[in-house]
């Protein structure tokens, strides 16, 4: 039975309809990526499947029913609907920020804060412009203002070092081919060091 919830209101019920329009079909993936407990994440997508913006299946498996959700056009429609608003709101934070209008800033975080995990959560806000702006402001970052900015820049810091590694990598696959002249054998030639070169070249991805 669906809670009273006015979903265009939930930052929360928005979080969980973005991810499930990525392909996080399940409550456990949903949850993983949004940050939120499997418990609320199950009594969103409750609410959002009875308000019809959401397409519950159950899928067989070979130990137990999967129920897995997928969003319909109609929760399509309000999720861009919504991110279209938020971008706007993004924007004129970034103005003020730019323009030092210290009173907009405050003004925003005083009436919209709630949104700002899900501005995050969907790259509305670049997390170095969001933790630049709290530190403009004086303003400690909320719990889960904190792991949505750790994560996106987690992810971020982990496509820059996995870049840095392939140089490196690359490297040291000059320096074993030059030495492999000296120290002779099958070992130190260059086998060993194409195979370093190639291996770190996969990429992030935080789903």
């Amino acid at each position: 039975m669906s809670r009273e919830v006015k979903v265009n209101d939930s930052p929360n019920h928005f979080m969980v309809l973005d991810a499930i329009s990525r392909g996080m079909k399940t409550a456990e993936k949903i949850s993983k990526v949004t940050k939120l407990d499997k418990s609320e994440v199950e009594l969103i997508l409750n609410d959002l499947a009875v308000q019809r913006l959401v397409v519950r299946r159950e899928k067989k498996g070979f130990f137990r029913n999967k129920t897995e959700f997928s969003i319909n056009e109609t929760g399509q429609s309000l999720l861009e609907s919504k991110k279209r608003e938020l971008q706007q709101k993004a924007n004129d934070i970034e103005q003020a920020y730019d323009n030092g209008n210290t009173s907009q800033l405050q003004s925003f975080m005083e009436a919209d804060r709630a949104w700002i995990p899900m501005m995050l959560f969907s790259g509305l806000i670049n997390v170095l412009f969001f933790t630049s702006m709290m530190s403009f402001m004086g303003m400690a970052m909320s719990p889960q203002e904190s792991s949505m900015a750790g994560d996106a820049g987690s992810a971020s810091e982990s496509t820059d070092s996995a870049s840095d590694t392939a140089g490196q990598d690359d490297a040291g696959a000059v320096g074993s081919g030059s030495d492999s002249s000296g120290g002779g054998g099958f070992e130190g030639g260059g086998f060993d060091s194409f195979g370093g070169s190639g291996m770190d070249f996969g990429g992030d991805f935080n789903f």
